[in-house]
């Protein structure tokens, strides 16, 4: 099967059953997205296919549809995405091990919804949780991202 992950194409020899999750860690390398429950219940694993956050614990190889950006696709080799930026701002991660799920969800909620009320994004990032309880600093930081990208 063929997959385009962070604008390179791979040709892989997988199982169409295997979870995305393993296909970027095990069969590409890419250890920034992360396994955390294996059930779509933490956001570890968050990754956007063809700009849509999705679970990759939860989607299977063969269903993949488009093109997937992991936390080392987000931004440029010569600079950060607005949501990485606010989050070394505003000093949101503690342990990091949700971050990356965190910061893909809220690159997709802002490509969604450019100028997002606290309760935009406190339901937009319900679904990633975070150990050690960062909600204010990423709530701050997904303003700040939000104000960068629409000063352009």
């Amino acid at each position: 099967m063929q997959l385009t992950v962070d604008g390179a194409t791979h040709d892989l020899d997988v199982e169409g059953e295997m979870p995305l999750l393993w296909v970027l860690r095990d069969e590409l390398g890419i250890k920034g997205v992360k396994y955390g429950c294996g059930i779509a219940a933490c956001g570890a694993c968050t990754v956007h296919i063809d700009g849509e956050a999705v679970r990759s614990c939860q989607v299977l190889a063969e269903d993949v549809w488009g093109a997937v950006t992991t936390i080392n696709g987000l931004g440029t080799p010569d600079a950060m995405h607005a949501v990485q930026a606010a989050w070394e701002e505003h000093q949101v991660a503690q342990c990091g091990y949700c971050q990356s799920g965190q910061v893909m969800q809220a690159a997709a909620l802002l490509a969604e919804n450019a100028s997002p009320s606290d309760s935009d994004i406190d339901e937009a990032m319900s679904g990633n949780l975070c150990r050690c309880g960062t909600y204010p600093r990423i709530r701050a930081a997904v303003k700040t991202a939000a104000k960068t990208l629409a000063e352009g």
